[in-house]
């Protein structure tokens, strides 16, 4: 049975990001899967120290809400990263998590400009990317994509959802997406 990990990088409770991840979970456990959502504002999570070596166990030297993250992740099968977008980014939570992953490669002591990675496993990903309507959507692809290469992820998927307004959660309306988060969802699991 797969197990899908959803992170949510928006502060707002009831976002359209948090929708659309929670649509894909609903996709994924229809056929048979299990999730986790974690929302990244509620976590207390420290900046990376970027202390340049890896500790001999765990991924981090720091114990905080990654803690969470790093469990689940070794736990899961595919992942999805949502994050709004802000000043054609990802939001501060999102950034802040993907830096604190920085440990998921080790510097290589025979080769000090080259990494080794730490995960070996082989996941599916999937990103949701929400913002206004005259939003840069590729910048923050770029970085959700680099954190993916980072860290094993194969990208399985990209839904981004353009809103006219400030509602929050305004893509409830929107049933073409819905439906599109949630096949995607189902396809994670294959």
């Amino acid at each position: 049975m797969s197990n899908l990990l959803g992170i949510c990088g928006s502060p707002v409770l009831g976002s359209s990001t948090e929708i659309l991840i929670r649509e894909i979970l609903r996709g994924a456990e229809s056929v048979g899967a299990t999730s986790d959502y974690i929302s990244l504002n509620e976590l207390d999570i420290m900046a990376c120290q970027a202390c340049g070596q890896s500790p001999d166990d765990g991924y981090c030297f720091f114990n905080d809400g990654m803690d969470e993250i790093y469990e689940k992740f070794d736990q899961c099968d595919a992942i999805v990263v949502g994050s709004p977008i802000y000043f054609d980014s990802v939001s501060a939570q999102t950034k802040l998590f993907i830096d604190r992953t920085n440990c998921f490669r080790a510097i290589n002591p025979d080769s000090p400009e080259t990494f080794i990675p730490r995960i070996t496993k082989k996941r599916k990903g999937a990103i949701v990317l929400v913002g206004g309507e005259r939003e840069v959507y590729e910048h923050a692809r770029r970085v959700i994509g680099g954190f993916f290469v980072w860290a094993n992820i194969e990208s399985a998927g990209l839904i981004h959802y353009g809103h006219f307004d400030w509602a929050k959660g305004s893509v409830v309306s929107d049933s073409k997406l819905l439906k599109q988060g949630f096949d995607l969802g189902v396809t994670l699991t294959q």
